[in-house]
């Protein structure tokens, strides 16, 4: 397929792709979009200038609306045939193509608009799935020869978020405050968090309504998650050491979590599936599955000092989680619990066995005791106020490419 539209090779956002997220347009209106190259294509005046009719099942303008919600909630039949007349009208010689008009009036350069959160989020989780990653976090608190909890190898572990305090890509966070007990004293002392760290992690987003006491099989979970989007699971490392026994993460989590604005369906990135790793001892009946649930994603991490240059910090893939995006739906339903459209499920800190490969500070810098070398001469252990981190995620085969884009955000000092 090839576009009207010119980009790049090195664009995440090819005419393969066809993402979906919500936009500001020249600071007047807010409607659904999508994206190619630099271009942002308002999709709700498209629908009115009637190049989406004809679409089983999209009978009213559902991009007129503040998130993706009623969008991805008519189901797959219906989103992907609207993702796949997009790409039709996006090809040369198109309809589209020819319409001057509707151009001018749909397609806005990226720099005139703003992006929003994609969709309302009603429930958030975060999991626990990259072995390596537990394996270096139970390394370092507990006996390397045990860094792996009983359960791990047999559980997709996760807990339950706040969903409130996730925001959108590009805002700004300040520093949270907490209880800490330093390893000298003998008391909890107060103040912002000294540790205070990324994770870097992917998210998926549900698309349907269940009622309490169904479940969702492995075998069926594609068919219920929309699409992806890149994670950043803020985390303040000396609080959580003290509040998480026995309940787990609280304050040290709670107070932001930062997600990229386009969601990129599954459809788009189905060239790039992969084999997940072997999962041993054999997992439960309900957690088996058949093919391959992974997906081939390289992750980039970056540490950009205040007026400073970006520091390539880490470098991982997505390809490298123990437990897939299916099992995770699966374990997280066997219960019976619903779920709702928006419901953002994370995937937990991506890591490969590669140092540089870590998906932390608490990893690459092991704790604080190999800290990072930046390019103006300074190191860090973990992040310093205004500091940013970006995040960037791409998928690249046999000459497409499919990405996210980026997740950055910038910390600030505490508030008084």
């Amino acid at each position: 397929m090839k576009s009207f539209v010119n980009y790049t090779e090195e664009s995440d956002f090819s005419i393969h792709n066809v993402p979906f997220g919500v936009a500001v347009f020249n600071q007047e209106y807010i409607a659904c979009a999508t994206r190619i190259g630099d271009m942002v294509l308002d999709l709700a005046t498209l629908y009115d200038y009637g190049f989406l009719e004809n679409i089983d099942g999209l009978n009213e303008n559902v991009f007129e609306a503040y998130t993706l919600n009623e969008f991805i909630e008519l189901g797959k039949p219906v989103t992907n045939a609207v993702r796949e007349k997009i790409q039709q009208l996006l090809l040369e010689g198109s309809l589209l193509s020819k319409d001057e008009k509707s151009i001018e009036d749909c397609f806005f350069d990226l720099d005139q608009v703003k992006m929003m959160m994609p969709v309302h989020v009603p429930n958030y989780t975060d999991f626990y799935s990259s072995i390596e990653h537990a394996t270096n976090v139970g390394s370092m608190f507990r006996d390397p020869a045990n860094a792996l909890l009983p359960n791990w190898k047999h559980i997709p572990v996760g807990y339950h978020g706040r969903a409130s305090s996730i925001v959108i890509s590009g805002t700004d966070l300040h520093r949270p405050k907490g209880q800490t007990k330093p390893a000298d004293m003998d008391k909890p002392i107060f103040g912002p968090s000294k540790q205070l760290d990324f994770e870097l992690e992917m998210g998926f987003i549900i698309n349907q309504n269940t009622e309490m006491g169904t479940s969702i099989s492995v075998g069926d979970a594609e068919d219920s998650i929309f699409g992806m989007v890149l994670f950043n699971d803020w985390s303040a490392r000396d609080i959580q050491a003290w509040e998480y026994v026995p309940l787990g993460p609280f304050l040290a989590k709670n107070f932001g979590s930062t997600v990229s604005p386009w969601v990129v369906t599954l459809e788009a990135l189905a060239p790039f599936r992969a084999s997940s790793p072997k999962q041993d001892p054999e997992v439960l009946d309900y957690l088996k599955f058949e093919g391959n649930k992974n997906f081939d994603i390289n992750l980039e991490v970056f540490l950009q000092p205040e007026n400073g240059e970006e520091n390539l910090i880490a470098q991982s893939n997505f390809k490298y989680m123990y437990w897939n995006m299916a099992q995770q739906l699966a374990h997280h339903t066997i219960n019976g619990c619903n779920v709702e459209v928006g419901d953002l499920y994370a995937s937990g800190t991506i890591s490969g066995k590669e140092k540089d490969s870590y998906g932390s500070m608490l990893e690459l810098t092991w704790r604080g005791t190999n800290p990072i070398q930046l390019k103006d001469g300074s190191e860090r252990k973990f992040i310093d106020d205004n500091d940013t981190i970006i995040m960037r995620g791409f998928a690249e085969k046999d000459g497409l490419r499919v990405g996210f884009g980026e997740v950055s955000g910038k910390i600030l000092a505490a508030k008084p």
